[in-house]
């Protein structure tokens, strides 16, 4: 199996100092996808995948380059989906595991929610801000992952 690999959907991702300091820790590479250019670490570990302001493009990248070495992170629930179908772990910023088994599910309600946001003329509360706890759970599940993979 080739070595693990962190895809990063860069965009929206509150946690990308957290994923360098576990991907430094684990000598792991870290490919952080986005649509503009973002500031990264100069590190070798470290690479800027910066692709077309096309619809999806970040995602599309993503989908493509994961595989069963790969932890992807992102929020992006159609993402994961895709991610998890290439054999990727994939985790949301706040830690929690996308899986086969949830997956169908929270698309489901990804569905349901956009419907009642088009109800109510966009006036939702938004998602919970992100805490402390939600960094440090995802700080956890990321070392796991990758320690995971690396015993196969």
């Amino acid at each position: 199996m080739p070595p693990p690999t962190i895809l990063v959907d860069a965009d929206a991702c509150p946690v990308k100092d957290e994923i360098y300091k576990v991907a430094w820790r684990h000598e792991v590479p870290v490919k952080v996808v986005s649509n503009s250019r973002l500031r990264v670490p100069e590190h070798p570990l470290i690479e800027r995948v910066v692709v077309s302001d096309g619809f999806d493009a970040a995602d599309d990248w993503i989908a493509e380059a994961a595989d069963a070495a790969s932890v992807v992170i992102t929020a992006d629930i159609l993402l994961a989906d895709r991610a998890l179908k290439a054999g990727a772990i994939v985790l949301g910023p706040n830690g929690k595991p996308f899986t086969t088994a949830s997956i169908g599910p929270a698309i489901a309600t990804r569905a349901i929610m956009a419907d009642l946001r088009a109800g109510m003329d966009g006036r939702t509360g938004g998602p919970p801000p992100f805490s402390k706890a939600d960094r440090s759970q995802f700080l956890q599940a990321l070392d796991a992952a990758l320690v995971r993979l690396k015993r196969g």
